[in-house]
């Protein structure tokens, strides 16, 4: 089950970041067609929203078709994202674990990582 961390100071309505945090679950194989994801009241417990934004993340992911909500049984999964096995996912992120040290090694902060990424995910050259 996916835990969910809401930051303050993002930026990011707490309701994106929600539903974010359930599509990467879903590219990483962490949540799956089936998966129940935590009931709106523990949602509001363990990260300190409003229920009313947590409602609205969940109606988001069900307008995407990635969830459903059953009436009195919970939202659950109805599809997933990404092709990737978790198997095949271990070893890239131990190669990035690694890279991520040498970068931090060598000075680079989150922010310096994240735009290095983007780049290369862009196909920029310098």
């Amino acid at each position: 089950m996916v835990e969910f961390h809401v930051d303050r100071g993002s930026g990011l309505p707490a309701y994106l970041q929600l539903g974010q945090q359930v599509r990467e679950a879903l590219r990483l194989g962490w949540l799956r067609p089936g998966d129940r994801l935590p009931t709106v009241r523990d949602v509001v417990a363990t990260s300190g929203v409003n229920a009313n934004t947590v409602l609205k993340a969940y109606r988001e992911l069900e307008l995407a078709g990635l969830v459903e909500a059953r009436q009195g049984s919970g939202t659950f999964v109805k599809s997933s994202l990404g092709s990737a096995t978790p198997e095949d996912l271990d070893p890239l992120r131990a190669k990035l674990a690694a890279w991520v040290a040498e970068a931090r090694s060598a000075g680079l902060e989150d922010e310096d990582v994240y735009a290095l990424l983007r780049e290369v995910l862009s196909g920029g050259e310098r």
